[in-house]
């Protein structure tokens, strides 16, 4: 249960509002990877300062806790 609590504690650091927080628990307690998407290629030429954010974002759930995200 730490492992969910500090995984839900990442995800909120930094974010305005979780919608479906339940439904969300629930796919961190069933021990499966999450798959994160966004609507922009990180490798685009059109990318600007504002995508840093999803992308710094993406790149701490790929580094910790292991397994968060695939």
């Amino acid at each position: 249960m730490a492992d969910v609590e500090s995984a839900l504690a990442l995800i909120q650091r930094g974010t305005e509002e979780i919608l479906l927080e339940g439904s969300l628990r629930k796919k961190l307690e069933s021990g499966r990877p999450l798959r994160i998407k966004a609507g922009f290629r990180s490798n685009a030429p059109d990318l600007h300062l504002g995508h840093t954010v999803l992308i710094t974002s993406f790149r701490q759930f790929r580094t910790r806790p292991p397994g968060l995200c695939s």
